[in-house]
């Protein structure tokens, strides 16, 4: 798989190569794919599909923050 970077609205064709890069079928694999992986990392006695929600949760609003920190320390 090709490696990206975060595109910003500014850059000349940057999100028309990226929406050409993901269909939605692309990322509708790459999210189950996330939610299985965060699944099995679960220990035993944790998984639950709260505890599933939460965890994705966190790690989708960590990352949320981590794009918007560098888009501004980088002037994206």
């Amino acid at each position: 798989m090709a490696a990206f970077s975060y595109c910003s609205s500014d850059d000349e064709g940057g999100d028309e190569e990226l929406r050409e890069f993901l269909s939605a079928g692309q990322v509708d694999q790459t999210v189950r794919h996330a939610i299985q992986s965060c699944w099995m990392a679960l220990p035993k006695g944790r998984r639950s599909t709260d505890e599933l929600k939460r965890q994705l949760n966190r790690m989708i609003d960590r990352a949320i923050e981590d794009m918007e920190e560098d888009r501004k320390e980088f002037g994206m």
